[in-house]
C-alpha cells in the first residue's frame, strides 16, 4: 500500500552509486567508442575540427545531460519515479489534453532507439578486433552476441546484474586512464573548454552545423538518467554522473589530443577510441568495451520492457504477456517485445553492417524524444512549481539547443535516420489508434443512475423462476463511482438474458498518478447482496486483479460483511467456498452507427490490434473456469437513418 512515498526513495550509498554505474550509464558511457569517429568522418583532421568538436561535446554534456536531466529532470520526480510516463502522470492532472501526445511520441522514439543502441554499441566494440585481424567477420560475431543477450532475458538478470556495477566501474577507470595518457603531453587541448570553439564550428566551419548530428551521439543515453530514477535514487545518480562525466571527458580529450598529432590526414579505418590504447592493452580494451556494450544493451532492453509495461497499464499499448523472471525489484520480461527487438537489432546489423553507417540511423529519434521531455518539463515547472520566469528561460535554452540538434539530425534521414523514424512512426500510429478508440468508447458509453435499479436487483434476486447464474456474479465496470453504473451491465443483467445471483459485484480498476498506489474502496449498494469495488493501482504496480479481488473478498468475509460459504446445502455442510462467475463485456461498434471514414478506420485498426493482443481475462489473471464473455453493441455515432414502407396486398 502506498501511504508513504518515502519507502520508494533510494538513499545515497556507495552500493547505490555502484548500481547506478551498472544500470544507467551504459549507453552514454559507451559513446566514446563512436562519437569522435562520427565527428571526424572522412574529413581532413585539423585543429578547428578537433577543438570545435570537443567544445561541442563538453557543452552538450554540461547543458543537456547535466543541467537538464541531472539537475532539472531529477527534481520532477513522481514519488521517486522518473521517465516520460511518470512525468506525464504528474502533469495530466491539470486536464491539458495535449500532454498525452509528447508522452506517446517520447515512448515511441525511445523504443525505436532500442533497435539501434545494442547494434551500434556492440558493433563499435567488436570492430576493434579488425585492428588485429582485418578479415574477422564482425557482423557474425555481433549477431551471435546479441542473440545470446536476448535469449538470456527470459531467465532474468539478477545474478549477472550484481557484476554490472563493478564491470562498468572498471570501464570508466580504464577509459579515463587511456585518455589521460594522451593529453598529458598536449595541455593545449583544454583550450577546447572555451565555448567559442563550439560557436566557431557551428557558425563558421564549412558544413560545421551538420556535425551537430554526430556531436549529439555523446548524450543519447541521457534519458536513462531520468527514466531509471526509481531504481537508483536521485543522490546516487548525481554522484554517479560526476564520476562518469569526468571519465568521459578524460577519454574525449585524450582522443582529441591523439588527433592533434594526426592533423592533415584522414581517419580511414582508424578508430580514435582504440587508437589511444597502447598495443599491449588492446585485447583488454576490446574485451572491456564489449562487456560495457553488452551492459549498455541490457540496460536499454530492461528499460524498454519497463516503458512498455507502463504504457500497457495506462492503456496506451496493446495488452501483451508480462513475466517476472526474478525477485529483483522492478525486473520484468515482456516476451513479445524481446523477440521484436531481437529481430529489429539483427535487421539493423544486416542492413548497415558497419557502426559508421549505423551512426546515420542513430540520434534522430532520440532528439525528438528529448524535445518531448522538454515540453513536459516546461509545463511541469509552469504548473507545479509556479515558476514562469525559470520555465521561460529553460524553454528558450533547451528548445533552441535541441531544435538545432534535431535540424542537424535531419541530414541523417536518407543516411539511415529513416529506419528509426519509420519504427517510431509505426508505434505512434498503433498508440494513437488505441488512444482514439478508447476515447470513442468512453465518449459513447452510457452510464445510468444505479439507485434506480436497486429495487429491480432485489426483485430479481428474490425471483426463483429465473435460473440462477451464479452465487456471486462479478462485472468489470467502466464506471468509477457508486452512483452510476455502465448501461451495458444493466442491459446484460436484465435485458439480454436475465441473470439472477445471490450477490452482485461491480469492480472498477483505475490506474492512478501515484506510481505505487495499491488501494481499494468498497461501497455497499445492498447490504450483503450488492457491492461496488474500486481498485486503485499505480502505473508501476502489478495489475493482478484476480489475486487482488480474492484478497478483498476474504478481508470482507473476515469483517463479517459477506459470507463466503456456499449456499447449497450439500456443499455448505462441508464449508465449501461459494462460487464466483466473472462476466466481461466487450464493447463493439454497432453496425447501425453512422460514423466518419476516419473513425471507421480507427475502429478497424483497433479490432486488428485487439485480435493480436492479450485478452482482458488473461491480462487481469481471471480464471477461465467460470468466465463469460459478452459482446455489447454501442453507438459510436448517430444511428443510421433507414426508410421502409409497408405495402398492403389486396
Amino acid at each position: 500500500m502506498a501511504n508513504s512515498s518515502d519507502k520508494h526513495l533510494t538513499p545515497l550509498s556507495v552500493g547505490g552509486v555502484l548500481v547506478s554505474l551498472g544500470i544507467i550509464y551504459g549507453d552514454i558511457g559507451t559513446s566514446p567508442l563512436y562519437v569522435f569517429k562520427a565527428i571526424v568522418g572522412t574529413q581532413t583532421i585539423n585543429q578547428d575540427l578537433i577543438f570545435g568538436g570537443l567544445s561541442c561535446v563538453f557543452w552538450t554534456l554540461t547543458l543537456v545531460t547535466t543541467f537538464k536531466y541531472v539537475y532539472l529532470a531529477l527534481n520532477a520526480d513522481n514519488k521517486g519515479e522518473g521517465g516520460i510516463f511518470a512525468l506525464y502522470a504528474l502533469v495530466r492532472r491539470y486536464k491539458a489534453a495535449w500532454v498525452i501526445y509528447p508522452a506517446i511520441i517520447g515512448c515511441c522514439t525511445l523504443i525505436a532507439d532500442g533497435f539501434i543502441t545494442p547494434a551500434i554499441s556492440v558493433s563499435s566494440a567488436i570492430e576493434g578486433l579488425r585492428i588485429l585481424n582485418p578479415e574477422i567477420p564482425t557482423v557474425t560475431i555481433v549477431i551471435v552476441i546479441m542473440t545470446a543477450l536476448f535469449v538470456f532475458q527470459q531467465f532474468g538478470t539478477s545474478v549477472v546484474g550484481k557484476i554490472f556495477g563493478p564491470i562498468m566501474t572498471v570501464w570508466f577507470c580504464t577509459i579515463a586512464a587511456f585518455g589521460i595518457m594522451q593529453f598529458y603531453d598536449h595541455p593545449q587541448i583544454f583550450q577546447a573548454l572555451n565555448p567559442y570553439y563550439a560557436y566557431h564550428l557551428i557558425a563558421e566551419y564549412p558544413n560545421g552545423f551538420w556535425l551537430l548530428g554526430a556531436v549529439f551521439l555523446c548524450t543519447t543515453g541521457a534519458e536513462a538518467l531520468y527514466s531509471d530514477l526509481g531504481h537508483c535514487g536521485k543522490g546516487n545518480i548525481r554522484v554517479g554522473w560526476t564520476i562518469v562525466k569526468i571519465a568521459l571527458l578524460c577519454n574525449y580529450f585524450g582522443q582529441g589530443a591523439w588527433l592533434l598529432d594526426h592533423q592533415g590526414t584522414v581517419l580511414g579505418e582508424q578508430i580514435p577510441f582504440y587508437a589511444i590504447i597502447p598495443r599491449d592493452f588492446l585485447i583488454f580494451g576490446i574485451i572491456i568495451a564489449t562487456l560495457a556494450a553488452i551492459i549498455a544493451s541490457q540496460a536499454l532492453i530492461s528499460g524498454t520492457f519497463t516503458l512498455v509495461n507502463e504504457a500497457m497499464k495506462l492503456k496506451l499499448w496493446p495488452a501483451t504477456r508480462v513475466r517476472y523472471p526474478s525477485q529483483v525489484k522492478g525486473q520484468i520480461y515482456v516476451p513479445a517485445i524481446n523477440w521484436i527487438l531481437l529481430v529489429g537489432c539483427i535487421g539493423v546489423v544486416l542492413i548497415f553492417r558497419e557502426s559508421s553507417r549505423m551512426e546515420g540511423a542513430y540520434g534522430l529519434a532520440i532528439t525528438i524524444n528529448m524535445l518531448m521531455t522538454t515540453s513536459l518539463l516546461v509545463f511541469y515547472f509552469i504548473t507545479t512549481k509556479k515558476s514562469k520566469v525559470r520555465s521561460a528561460i529553460m524553454a528558450a535554452i533547451f528548445f533552441s539547443l535541441e531544435g538545432m540538434f534535431l535540424f542537424s539530425n535531419l541530414d541523417k534521414f536518407h543516411h539511415g535516420g529513416w529506419f528509426a523514424f519509420s519504427i517510431a512512426f509505426l508505434f505512434f500510429i498503433m498508440m494513437y489508434v488505441l488512444l482514439h478508440a478508447r476515447r470513442l468508447r468512453d465518449r459513447h458509453t452510457e452510464f445510468v443512475d444505479l439507485k434506480h435499479y436497486v429495487g429491480m436487483l432485489q426483485d430479481l434476486q428474490a425471483d426463483t423462476t429465473v435460473p440462477k447464474e451464479a452465487t456471486n456474479l462479478v462485472y468489470l465496470a467502466m464506471a468509477d463511482s457508486k452512483r452510476y453504473i455502465d448501461s451495458n451491465i444493466i442491459y446484460s443483467i436484465f435485458k439480454k438474458r436475465p441473470k439472477r445471483a445471490d450477490v452482485f459485484w461491480f469492480v472498477h480498476v483505475d490506474t492512478v498518478d501515484n506510481p505505487f498506489t495499491s488501494k481499494y474502496v468498497v461501497d455497499t449498494i445492498i447490504p450483503r447482496k450488492c457491492f461496488f469495488v474500486r481498485i486503485k493501482l499505480g502505473f508501476k504496480t502489478d495489475h493482478r486483479v484476480n489475486l487482488l479481488f480474492n484478497k478483498i473478498i476474504h478481508e470482507m468475509a473476515d469483517a463479517g460483511e459477506i459470507d463466503l460459504t456456499s449456499p447449497y446445502p450439500s456443499l455448505h455442510k462441508y464449508s465449501m467456498m461459494a462460487d464466483f462467475k466473472f462476466i466481461i463485456l466487450h464493447s463493439w461498434a454497432s453496425s447501425d452507427s453512422e460514423i466518419s471514414s476516419f473513425d471507421r478506420l480507427i475502429i478497424q485498426g483497433y479490432r486488428l490490434l485487439k485480435e493480436y493482443s492479450l485478452s482482458t481475462e488473461e491480462l487481469y489473471g481471471i480464471e477461465a473456469a467460470n468466465l463469460e464473455l459478452e459482446r455489447v453493441p454501442i453507438q459510436v455515432g448517430p444511428q443510421a437513418r433507414v426508410k421502409i414502407k409497408r405495402e398492403r396486398e389486396d
